[in-house]
């Protein structure tokens, strides 16, 4: 069975920004697994599917990817209440947790991993359980509970016009999606760094424009383009994007100029 560092756990499952902030808590002597056992040390390593939690304080979401969403949520004022919503990537559900607490109505939780989801969300019955599923492969007679009108996607190792492909063949028309946009896995190979790590704002932009770009030629109005309040899990900036199923009387450069002009797009 893997094991991670005490700290890493901290980080994903929202308590932490960092392993510095996570060594703080640990010293403090709060951090607790949900087996009562206490953790001393940054450094001690524990199952990935150990669950742990700060004796004292309530965690929002089941996971700080819950953060990212609900950002996003605010800031592109995106009501979800009473929609059906698919969550593509949904690991421990921190996107699911999020659209439940909005009022969904239903959550297909799309993951190609198996056993992630948070067990609170994976016995509620507004949440569609489609674990080992690699979204590439599904069709719309997948979805047995009804078409999906909003959509989130958080996923790695993919580059996400990947999944946009798809997407569009499945997404009711004027469907609304929030997905990530993350740097190192749309740039070019020479323009990512020998950790995966990319930290050149020109480099950020320009996937930005592509990505853009590429959501246009699919039949996506883009939106907004923010920065997404939490780094990825090697400290890479990735970029939060809302777009939306139809069709724009914009060209494509008229398109583009609007969204890095007009929205709160920012590489700094």
């Amino acid at each position: 069975m893997k094991k991670e560092r005490a700290d890493e756990l901290l980080i994903a499952q929202g308590w932490a920004e960092n392993a510095e902030k996570a060594k703080r808590l640990i010293m403090s002597g709060k951090v607790y697994t949900d087996k009562e056992e206490q953790i001393f040390t940054a450094g001690e390593k524990w199952s990935k599917e150990t669950i742990v939690y700060i004796k004292g304080l309530e965690q929002p979401y089941v996971s700080r990817g819950g953060y990212k969403l609900k950002k996003a949520l605010d800031d592109f004022n995106i009501d979800i209440e009473d929609r059906i919503v698919l969550d593509i990537g949904a690991s421990t559900g921190g996107f699911t947790d999020v659209c439940l607490r909005q009022g969904a109505r239903l959550v297909y939780a799309l993951d190609v991993g198996t056993n992630q989801l948070a067990w609170k969300l994976r016995i509620d019955e507004r949440v569609e359980v489609m674990e080992q599923t690699n979204f590439r492969h599904v069709t719309l007679n997948d979805f047995k509970r009804g078409q999906p009108e909003f959509a989130t996607v958080d996923v790695s190792f993919i580059s996400l016009k990947k999944i946009i492909l798809v997407l569009k063949t499945i997404l009711s028309i004027r469907g609304e999606v929030v997905a990530l946009i993350k740097p190192q896995f749309e740039a070019k190979k020479e323009d990512v760094g020998n950790k995966g790590i990319i930290t050149d704002p020109a480099i950020h932009e320009n996937v930005v424009k592509n990505s853009v770009n590429y959501f246009y030629d699919q039949g996506f109005e883009v939106k907004k383009v923010i920065p997404s309040p939490i780094k990825g899990g090697k400290g890479n900036k990735e970029f939060l994007t809302h777009l939306i199923f139809k069709e724009t009387t914009l060209t494509k450069e008229e398109h583009l100029n609007k969204v890095m002009s007009a929205s709160l797009f920012q590489t700094d």
